[in-house]
């Protein structure tokens, strides 16, 4: 198993934007050195970047979407699980009170 990245996506992408603010003035390792990370980790993060850029954003819509749509499913069920357990406490004392009274 791999180990948790010491760097946060935020520094990753900050770091990725800086490069690429560079417009190639930069190099890798200068950038790096700037940012004290090693060259090649850059390297990594820049190339990990050109490979999903509009299918992170798609898939983080998708999610956030999802998202509300299961909020709104949890908030109806709650509120439905809160009706059945009130009409299963009234049949409760509407059975005790009959069985008293056959009794």
């Amino acid at each position: 198993m791999a180990r948790p990245s010491k760097y946060s996506a935020e520094f990753r992408s900050d770091a990725v934007t800086l490069w690429r603010a560079s417009d190639g003035r930069r190099t890798f390792r200068d950038v790096a050195a700037d940012l004290s990370v090693n060259p090649e980790t850059l390297r990594t993060w820049v190339r990990d970047a050109d490979d999903r850029p509009a299918s992170a954003a798609a898939a983080s819509q998708d999610t956030e979407a999802e998202l509300a749509r299961l909020r709104a499913e949890n908030a109806r069920l709650a509120k439905a699980e809160k009706e059945w357990q009130m009409e299963r406490e009234i049949l409760r004392r509407a059975a005790a009170y009959f069985a008293r009274e056959m009794k």
